[in-house]
């Protein structure tokens, strides 16, 4: 039986629900899939699926390849020789999956999901959550419908077989059509791709183009490994479809879903955490985006250090690297004399079956992960720089391993705002009572003395949105900081009712 502590420690950051890919006429589309799958890695660690379109000469019709497995990309697919015997074919969608909720071990879960339905194959990768998926899987399951899983993805698939369309993509648009929430899909049949992504637009979703094929994916990440052209983002509302007639030459067939938003409301987390910094997210540098948020925290909450020394500034690797960047050549900038240092060596080889330790041994957790460069903050007053804190469980630990190292200070800064709401949209965050925003009523001064530091700043909600792009009809999804939940949600009391 799993502890409470190993659970909330395992889930002390937020988590993304999925990261997804595909490929239409590419003669290695497996294999690309397999690298683009590699680099949205971060995106999903618990399963990984591919799923290949290839034609069977001796039948004469296409014929879907199936491997997915629980575990990492490297650890579904071994090896090369894998993906050329088992998944040939000229079309392929991949997907990495974190599961929301507690549907992480069930392996009928892991995406693509595949059917053969009175059209032919179908299979879909899905990344986000439906917020009505409770009442559309009720009305199909009173009609008779019989579900093979309990993630949301397949009430897609039902709802496309279950379509009295005759064309396949108006039967595809009516699914779409009558899902809520959000969502980034791509789906395959043996005819076409289809992308589609919900008209609020809040994960992300790009097409490229390489050696004359197209390419959709999660993040612009998986492009450069593959060496593929990004041409821009899957608009929110589009739906994409790449059939045997494209040419990248030429504009492809889109569609609009029916309803209308008047501005996006892109995850504003995508920025803070979830997406590679390498990547270009929601038309903007992920890099330069985080650089903004150290610079504003800077801006907020300087550490001034004591006279003829330095304030030391670290981040707690790797999500916050770039906003301890930000927040190093602010704090210069203002005259603050800063030095930023390596000050914590995470250890990158701690898999998913690392033996968790016991709840009386809970800061052992943090010590396989994390480990201090002592010479660095003995004796120094230390800021350091995190992006978010969820349940506060890993940030008391890590805190007390930094105070093993002797610094004369610590003072954290969040380059965001506090949590107090979940999500209902893709990420994995807890009940609201189990915050620590919300146990310490918001109030930084409780927080520091739970968290055990001299000094607690999270940025403000303000200089967030200031330091990402606006106009033109973008804006962001903020109800985990106390916005608005801007796609209707069904009611639901406890956020683990939602499953992905």
């Amino acid at each position: 039986m799993k502890s409470k502590f190993k659970s909330n420690l395992l889930k002390d950051k937020p988590r993304t629900a999925c990261g997804v890919f595909g490929v239409f006429q590419h003669p290695e589309a497996s294999v690309l899939t397999y690298y683009g799958l590699h680099s949205l890695q971060h995106r999903g660690q618990e399963a990984a699926g591919i799923v290949s379109s290839e034609f069977k000469t001796e039948k004469k019709r296409r014929h879907f390849n199936i491997m997915k497995g629980m575990g990492l990309v490297t650890d579904v697919f071994k090896d090369y020789s894998m993906l050329r015997n088992h998944l040939g074919g000229d079309a392929a969608i991949g997907h990495t999956r974190y599961s929301t909720t507690g549907s992480a071990n069930n392996e009928k879960n892991i995406q693509p999901l595949v059917v053969n339905y009175r059209d032919g194959n179908l299979a879909v990768a899905h990344n986000g959550n439906l917020t009505n998926f409770r009442t559309i899987r009720t009305e199909l399951q009173k009609e008779g419908t019989i579900f093979q899983t309990t993630s949301d993805t397949e009430l897609l698939l039902h709802l496309i077989a279950r379509s009295r369309q005759k064309k396949q993509i108006d039967q595809i648009r009516e699914a779409v059509n009558r899902v809520d929430g959000a969502f980034s899909f791509v789906i395959m049949t043996d005819t076409m791709l289809v992308a589609a992504r919900d008209v609020h637009g809040f994960r992300p979703m790009v097409l490229g183009k390489k050696d004359g094929a197209y390419i959709v994916a999660s993040e612009t990440c998986a492009f450069d490994i593959l060496d593929a052209e990004y041409l821009r983002d899957i608009e929110p509302g589009e739906i994409l479809v790449i059939d045997r007639k494209a040419d990248v030459n030429e504009p492809l067939t889109s569609y609009r879903i029916d309803r209308h938003v008047p501005s996006s409301h892109h995850c504003i987390f995508e920025y803070i955490y979830f997406s590679r910094p390498d990547s270009f997210v929601f038309e903007e540098s992920v890099d330069k985006i985080r650089r903004k948020l150290g610079k504003a925290l800077a801006q907020e909450a300087p550490v001034v250090p004591d006279k003829d020394e330095k304030t030391i500034v670290i981040s707690v690797p790797d999500s916050s690297n770039t906003a301890a960047l930000g927040y190093v050549s602010e704090s210069l900038k203002q005259g603050v004399n800063t030095k930023l240092e390596l000050g914590l060596i995470r250890n990158h080889y701690v898999g998913r079956t690392f033996i968790q330790p016991e709840q009386g041994q809970r800061e052992m957790k943090v010590k396989t992960k994390f480990n201090t460069v002592k010479g660095v903050l003995k004796g120094k007053k230390l800021v350091v720089v995190d992006d978010s804190i969820v349940r506060g469980t890993t940030s008391r630990q890590l805190v007390k391993l930094l105070k093993e190292a002797g610094p004369k200070e610590i003072h954290l800064r969040i380059s965001s705002p506090p949590i107090v709401n979940s999500c209902y949209y893709g990420m994995d965050f807890p009940n609201r009572e189990d915050l620590i925003a919300v146990r310490c009523n918001e109030d930084a001064e409780k927080i520091k003395e739970y968290l055990g530091v001299d000094s607690v700043h999270y940025l403000s909600v303000k200089k967030l949105l200031a330091s990402v792009p606006s106009g033109n009809g973008r804006g962001y999804c903020t109800a985990c900081f106390g916005g608005e939940y801007p796609a209707p949600i069904e009611n639901v009391t406890d956020k683990n009712d939602l499953e992905t």
